[in-house]
């Protein structure tokens, strides 16, 4: 089943520089073979369940081997018989974000307006 996942996982406890923690972590990640895409603060994964989990363990297990405290922060969309999401979501999202408004053709009379012709037809 088709999973995407991102997923941020950082040690807790060896102090303020963490860059050498993660980049363990992605470099897992990233020789899985499986699609994916670092950003500042999580990484997606993108597969079938079981494959994209596996690699979340073992990337998670890269530290936690270590004795180092390690936390995980999970979400995944999981969409039977669709794939490539990751690239797909944001070229939906782009598409949506050339879209043109909708001309609205006249603007409704105002308030104003809809009293003076009332007034002028009861005048008539």
């Amino acid at each position: 089943m088709n999973t995407l996942v991102a997923v941020a996982i950082a040690p807790v406890g060896v102090g303020e520089e963490l860059s050498k923690h993660v980049a363990e972590v992605v470099k897992v990640i990233r020789e899985s073979g499986l699609p994916n895409k670092t950003y500042s603060m999580f990484t997606e994964i993108e597969g079938d369940w079981d494959s994209v989990m596996e690699v979340v363990k073992r990337a998670t297990f890269v530290l936690a081997e270590k004795g180092i405290r390690t936390e995980v922060v999970l979400k995944a969309d999981i969409r039977p018989g669709v794939e490539n999401m990751m690239e797909g979501k944001i070229d939906r999202l782009n598409e949506a974000l050339e879209e043109k408004p909708p001309v609205v053709e006249e603007k409704p009379p105002s308030v104003e307006d809809r009293i003076r012709q009332t007034l002028g037809r009861i005048r008539r």
